[in-house]
C-alpha cells in the first residue's frame, strides 16, 4: 500500500512538473511567438496575407502565389501557458545587418561573401560592396516559420537578382532641362556613356530603387528589407587604368568648356557695357540739340524779328571768341 501511494504521489509530482510547470513560458521584448496545436498554427479566422496591407507591393499574379494564413502572434510578456500537445515557436524581430554579397547556403561564394559581381550594360564585370538591413516581419510569421524552408536565403537571392537586373539595365536619369547644344557636343559622356560612371554618380538612386523593389519581400518570405546601402562599385583591374584615362580626358574637356563659356560670358558682358556707354554718349550729344531746336521753335512763334535778333546775338558771341575773322566783300 505504501509503495502504491508513493508511486501515485511520484506520478502526480512528475505530471505537475512535466506538463504544468514546464508548460509556462515567456516572450522577450525583442521576440514574437506563434503557438501550434498538434502541428497546426493558431490562425486569425479565415484571414490571409492578401487581406493585409503587407501585400500591397505584390502584383495580382504574385498575390495568388504568395497567400499565407494570418496567425495569432504572441507579444512580449508572460508567463504564458501551453499544453503538452502545443509547441511555441519564438523568433527575434530585432534588426540585423548582413553583407550584400553573403550567400547563406555557400559562405565561400562571392569571394567569401565580400564582393558581389554583376555585369553592366556595356558588358563590364564589376564588383559591388555594401550591406543590407533586415528584420523578421511579425505580420507574416507564417511565411517565415512554415511557408519557406530558408527565408533568409530566399530573400538574399531575390535581392541579388533584382540588383543584377538593375545593374545590367541601368541608365543615368536625363536632365529635366536640355543642355545647350555647344555643351552637348563637347560632353564626352553624352557621346559615349560609361555605365560604371553612371552607377557611381547615381548610387543614391540605385539604393532607392532597391528599397522600392524589395518592399514585397515581407509578403513573399516574411522578412522585411529595411534598407540597402551600396557603398562601392569597382571595375575589373584590367579596365581600371583605361577608365581612369577616360575620366581624366572627360574632366579636361569639361574644364576647357567651362573656361570657354566663362570667357564668352565675360566678353558678352563687356560688349553690353560698351553699348550702354555709347548709347549714353549719343544721348548726351542729342539732348543739347533738342533743347536748341525747342528754343528756336519758341523764338519763331514770337515773330521773324526775334529769330533775326537771336542769330545776330549768336554771331556776336562767336566774333568775341574768334581770334581772326574773314568778312566777305561784295
Amino acid at each position: 500500500m505504501t509503495i502504491t501511494f508513493g508511486c501515485l504521489v511520484g506520478f502526480v509530482a512528475w505530471f505537475l512538473v512535466r506538463y504544468l510547470i514546464a508548460g509556462l513560458y515567456t516572450v522577450n521584448q525583442n521576440e514574437r511567438a506563434v503557438k501550434t496545436s498538434f502541428g497546426r498554427a493558431q490562425r486569425v479566422g479565415q484571414l490571409t496575407t492578401s487581406d493585409d496591407p503587407i501585400a500591397e507591393p505584390l502584383t495580382p499574379d504574385e498575390k495568388e502565389r504568395y497567400v499565407y494564413p494570418q496567425v495569432r502572434v504572441i507579444l512580449p510578456g508572460g508567463p504564458y501557458f501551453k499544453w503538452p500537445w502545443e509547441k511555441v515557436y519564438k523568433v527575434s524581430v530585432a534588426t540585423g545587418t548582413a553583407n550584400m554579397a553573403l550567400d547563406p547556403e555557400d559562405p565561400t561564394a562571392n569571394n567569401n561573401g565580400t564582393i558581389l559581381e554583376a555585369v553592366t550594360k556595356d558588358q563590364l564585370n564589376t564588383g559591388l560592396t555594401g550591406q543590407i538591413r533586415y528584420r523578421v516581419a511579425d505580420r507574416n510569421l507564417y511565411a517565415y516559420l512554415f511557408g519557406v524552408n530558408n527565408p533568409f536565403a530566399h530573400v538574399m537571392g531575390y535581392f541579388v537578382s533584382v540588383l543584377r537586373e538593375r545593374i545590367a539595365n541601368f541608365e543615368a536619369p536625363r536632365a529635366s532641362k536640355p543642355a545647350p547644344a555647344s555643351l552637348v557636343e563637347g560632353d564626352t559622356s553624352v557621346v559615349a556613356g560609361i555605365s560604371i560612371n553612371d552607377l557611381r554618380k547615381n548610387l543614391r538612386d540605385l539604393n532607392e530603387h532597391m528599397d522600392r523593389e524589395c518592399r514585397s519581400s515581407a509578403a513573399r518570405y516574411g522578412i522585411v528589407l529595411d534598407a540597402s546601402l551600396i557603398t562601392g562599385i569597382d571595375p575589373p583591374p584590367e579596365v581600371e587604368s583605361a577608365l581612369a584615362a577616360i575620366n581624366t580626358a572627360h574632366n579636361q574637356v569639361s574644364s576647357d568648356i567651362s573656361l570657354a563659356q566663362a570667357a564668352a560670358d565675360q566678353k558678352i558682358v563687356q560688349s553690353r557695357r560698351a553699348v550702354e556707354i555709347e548709347t549714353l554718349n549719343a544721348q548726351a550729344e542729342i539732348e543739347p540739340l533738342e533743347q536748341l531746336a525747342a528754343q528756336l521753335t519758341e523764338l519763331k512763334k514770337k515773330g521773324p524779328d526775334a529769330l533775326t535778333a537771336y542769330v545776330r546775338n549768336v554771331r556776336l558771341s562767336l566774333f568775341s571768341k574768334a581770334q581772326q575773322s574773314f568778312v566777305e566783300v561784295k
